[in-house]
């Protein structure tokens, strides 16, 4: 004997059932929504910082690590200093660190 079909639902589950469907729809296109602003917006936002034009570093001087503030970029070497340039590229300022501080002893 076949399978009986599926009784019809209600209007009320049909339309409950319609319902959960745009619902659906409507989240995947906000996520889809979100997502493709995220992408597109975001890295203007965040605007990454780029060395000055006549940036170069003392002769032997070998980085460490690099942060920018603004309108002056500082350079930690590895010889226990850091370096503090100017927008235009110039050295402004030198700090000298004490080894226990630098070497984390």
């Amino acid at each position: 004997m076949p399978d009986a079909p599926d009784p019809a639902l209600p209007p009320s589950l049909r339309l409950l059932k319609w319902l959960v469907i745009v619902l659906m729809l409507t989240m995947i296109g906000g996520v889809i929504t979100v997502v493709a602003l995220l992408v597109t917006r975001m890295p203007q936002a965040l605007g990454v910082p780029a060395l000055p034009e006549g940036f170069v570093l003392p002769e032997g001087t070998e980085a460490q690590a690099v942060t920018f503030g603004e309108g002056w970029t500082a350079v930690v070497t590895r010889d226990d200093r850091i370096l503090i340039f100017d927008r235009e590229g110039r050295l402004a300022q030198e700090v000298a660190l004490s080894p226990g501080v630098a070497g984390g002893n």
